[in-house]
């Protein structure tokens, strides 16, 4: 069977926690591929709201396996808040949640780390969620991280502790203020990791593969978006993990010939958190708006998203970096009622009409030229099929799948998991 993946085409917050919960009665195992706690992804059902940092969005379906793959870098503190908040939902993770052994731990001294790193480069900051995700994929390719298979093993806290003595070393170097107890942080830090130790660790690339050769449906879950991937995003300002259809062969384990549909997820204007360059961003009231009627919040950080019209040339790009099989736009709802819709359908860039991201798309470089569309005065939460749609929506997803050459198979219309509708 093919491994089916969901990704973020923006830069994160698209909606992809919702869409994999809608989706994942389809699918007997759901995976995570990258990314750390920094990635809030919000499913709302029954009229309660979830927040899952790492673990998979499939895990409120009884039926379904939910796997953390290797790519995954894990603070073994935040995740057991985590299960702390599946208990009171009888959710029994101890048999349906399992863990790669070769996915890294952000230890305490990543994220005193990450805090001196961000806090020494003064208006240079480039918006780190400061959860010690980027410290711990440094010590990844660095060769010098803690797994989860480390665990298993005797004399791994002798690891844990050289580890974190060069943390140390590397946060006086910084020559910043950081005040932290680290004796009271390591606390916490191995209780949970005792409490990580009574799930199941697998060796997740020979369980997947068995999964397939068993005939059982796979969903590849992605985090952040595609507009944050280190090697394609806008970086610097970036996540530290592969987030586009690459980062799942290498997070899980799987070939790219095995891959089938790729979903991928946008927003039908833009979001973006913390620092870095937005063409399409706006600073006046219609960006007010979108933020209040979108809570427009980071569901970890609970931070302000930046808000803007969408952004064609950058969809059309994380499109075709990805492979994008079918689209599924989010918060339809939100635009209701504006005077009008502006979608950015080219660049100005240096003088040059382009239709392409270009190396650079910083303000100064870059000016978006837009195309207008009417937009719809309905209000969209209530509507249960496609057919009720308002004829302005219908011409905004018509020319969206004009430009973009790809079907929107779905529009959501609301949070809740029952505001979702198939076209």
């Amino acid at each position: 069977m093919a491994v089916d993946l969901l990704l973020g085409l923006q830069w994160g917050d698209e909606g992809k926690g919702k869409i994999v919960d809608v989706l994942t009665s389809n699918y007997d195992i759901i995976a995570r591929f990258q990314g750390g706690p920094n990635a809030g992804h919000t499913l709302e059902f029954d009229g309660i709201k979830h927040v899952l940092r790492t673990i998979p969005s499939g895990i409120f379906h009884e039926d379904s396996i939910n796997i953390i793959g290797n790519g995954v870098v894990i603070d073994p503190v935040v995740f057991v808040q985590e299960l702390d908040g599946l208990d009171q939902f009888d959710i029994d993770y101890k048999k349906n949640l399992k863990l790669s052994r070769k996915a890294h731990l952000i230890l305490p001294t990543h994220r005193l780390l990450d805090a001196a790193s961000e806090t020494s480069k003064g208006k240079a900051k480039i918006g780190s969620t400061l959860k010690g995700i980027g410290p711990t994929y440094m010590d990844k390719t660095g060769r010098n991280g803690i797994r989860l298979g480390d665990l298993e093993m005797k004399g791994w806290k002798d690891k844990y502790r050289a580890l974190a003595n060069k943390h140390e070393a590397l946060i006086s170097f910084h020559d910043v203020d950081i005040q932290y107890n680290l004796p009271e942080l390591e606390e916490e830090f191995f209780a949970a990791v005792e409490r990580l130790k009574e799930l199941d660790f697998i060796d997740s690339e020979e369980f997947l593969q068995k999964a397939q050769k068993n005939g059982k449906t796979i969903l590849a879950e992605g985090a952040q978006g595609s507009l944050l991937d280190i090697d394609f995003g806008t970086y610097p300002f970036v996540t530290s993990s592969n987030t586009t259809a690459a980062g799942a062969c290498t997070g899980l384990g799987v070939s790219p010939r095995q891959i089938g549909e790729v979903f991928g997820i946008f927003k039908a204007y833009t979001t973006r958190v913390g620092s870095g360059p937005f063409p399409t961003e706006l600073f006046d009231e219609v960006g007010g708006k979108m933020a209040k009627v979108g809570h427009e919040f980071g569901a970890v950080t609970g931070r302000p998203r930046r808000c803007g019209w969408l952004d064609l040339v950058a969809l059309k790009y994380t499109c075709q970096v990805n492979g994008v099989s079918q689209l599924m736009m989010m918060k339809g709802d939100v635009l209701s009622g504006f005077d009008e819709l502006k979608v950015c359908t080219a660049y100005k860039y240096n003088g040059e009409e382009i239709y392409h991201l270009p190396y650079n798309i910083e303000s100064d470089k870059l000016e978006p030229v837009y195309t207008t569309l009417p937009c719809w005065k309905e209000d969209l939460t209530q509507m249960q099929s496609a057919d009720q749609f308002p004829k302005e929506l219908n011409n905004y997803i018509d020319f969206l799948e004009k430009e973009l050459e790809i079907p929107i198979k779905v529009v959501s219309v609301g949070p809740d998991r029952k505001q979702t509708i198939h076209r």
